[in-house]
């Protein structure tokens, strides 16, 4: 069955090369000779291990990270890391530039974790500008 090519734009996920499709439907039948699905085997086998070695290996290699850095993989897209940074960062009080819809996301996902609010906000001219002449206050964090 021949598939129709196409190409993808979005900012989500992209389009994956049929090798990598192959290989992942190979994994869902059996991964890595285990006999067992990747949506079933445990986190904690030998051979899921090695897979996340491997992992962190080459994004060591493609990002040229060194060993002094940790690799963290995270659940979730773009908007949850917004959530992932007040939780990490956010102890009393958060102070955010509105310049867009995205940090408009991130200051509400700020604000139920702690106290933020907009230092400064472009929003009156729909974020078509960086605003400027905004102090940074010393009691934020």
């Amino acid at each position: 069955m021949d598939m129709k090519k196409v190409h993808v734009f979005n900012a989500g996920p992209c389009l994956l090369p049929q090798v990598a499709i192959d290989n992942a439907i190979e994994a869902l039948k059996d991964f890595k000779g285990t006999g067992v699905s990747v949506l079933s085997i445990s986190h904690r086998t030998k051979e899921w291990d090695a897979t996340m070695d491997e992992c962190r290996a080459l994004w060591r290699e493609l990002l040229n990270i060194p060993e002094t850095h940790e690799i963290v993989f995270l659940g979730g897209g773009a908007s949850l890391q917004f959530l992932y940074v007040a939780m990490n960062y956010l102890e009393k009080k958060a102070a955010y530039l509105e310049t867009g819809v995205w940090a408009k996301k991130a200051l509400k996902e700020a604000k139920g974790i702690g106290e933020a609010y907009a230092l400064a906000s472009s929003a009156d001219k729909n974020y078509s500008y960086i605003p400027k002449g905004y102090e940074i206050p010393t009691d934020i964090d």
